[in-house]
């Protein structure tokens, strides 16, 4: 049986690991891709992976390439590349670097895996994802951007840091725009079905709420020099393992709103399906008064850094 192919654009540290995590769980063969300058970058990390091979016996293959030519007839396609944040750059300051890094891969992820399930990491994620489906013209099912998944991931460890408890009874959801103003959902937060309310304290919940918002923002001040890139890379694999065994996994995602909550022609952090077809359901849920407040406010925000996009 023919395994699947991985299309992983952008090798610096997001892509790196989540080649090693990919090989590891055995998802498919892989082919990293980046700038010629990084060629060798990229071949090298290639080759170091399958040197490690023989520890964790997975079988799969995985090379290095500066040809976006490569990633023709990919099932996959994880976009990391970019410009990472700096101490005092905000998402959108990346804005107009990013866009034309993502025009290319988009005219190209066209011509050589039409068919592919795109998950766009790049910043500002809400607005590179949406520039990728313009340009690229892939059906809204097929392209997604990862940030509610990272987003979630962290709120399940702020809570489990705060209260104590297993990480692996925490259920909670995120919604909204990759930034200040997402919005996790204390209402619908539970840890192995009792209400968080019940568990923590006000002050408690609003120092995990404020953490949250601000996570990507904590980690480029405490790494100086770059940012987030353990998280962000196993919360895609989550997203990918998803889609290449049909999991239908309930995972939130930036994905194109076509009325589901009041949400129009923006891609933005809800909660999706993604099994073998991609997103295949966008799920709401019931919002308090409060979090329809807090949601208007992303939406204001993410058409923004939207209608800032230069084509």
């Amino acid at each position: 049986m023919k395994r699947n192919k991985i299309a992983l654009i952008g090798g610096g540290q997001i892509g790196g690991i989540l080649a090693l995590i990919c090989a590891q769980k055995e998802l498919g063969d892989i082919v990293i891709v980046d700038v010629p300058k990084s060629e060798g970058m990229v071949k090298g990390k290639a080759l170091d992976i399958l040197e490690s091979n023989p520890h964790d016996g997975y079988d799969v293959k995985i090379t290095g390439s500066s040809k976006l030519s490569d990633i023709k007839d990919a099932n996959v396609v994880a976009i990391t590349a970019g410009v990472p944040r700096k101490p005092g750059m905000s998402r959108e300051d990346l804005l107009e670097i990013n866009i034309n890094i993502i025009s290319e891969i988009a005219n190209n992820v066209k011509i050589y895996c039409p068919n592919a399930f795109v998950i766009v990491v790049s910043n500002p994620l809400d607005a590179i994802v949406y520039a990728f489906h313009k340009i690229s013209k892939l059906p809204k099912n097929q392209v997604v951007g990862m940030a509610g998944a990272l987003d979630n991931a962290r709120f399940k460890a702020f809570i489990a840091m705060e209260t104590g408890l297993s990480v692996q009874d925490i259920s909670c959801i995120v919604l909204g725009g990759h930034g200040p103003t997402m919005i996790p959902l204390i209402s619908s937060a539970s840890i192995g079905g009792v209400p968080l309310l019940d568990i923590l304290d006000s002050t408690q919940i609003n120092k995990i709420v404020n953490r949250v918002k601000h996570a990507g923002t904590e980690l480029v001040q405490l790494y100086g020099n770059g940012s987030a890139f353990f998280s962000p890379a196993t919360s895609i694999v989550e997203m990918i393992e998803a889609n290449i065994k049909d999991k239908k996994r309930v995972i939130p995602s930036a994905a194109l709103c076509e009325g589901e909550y009041g949400i129009n022609n923006l891609f933005i952090g809800v909660p999706t399906v993604i099994g073998k077809d991609g997103i295949e359901k966008i799920i709401e849920v019931k919002l308090n008064n409060i979090e329809k407040e807090a949601l208007l406010e992303t939406i204001k925000t993410v058409k923004k850094t939207v209608s800032e996009i230069k084509f």
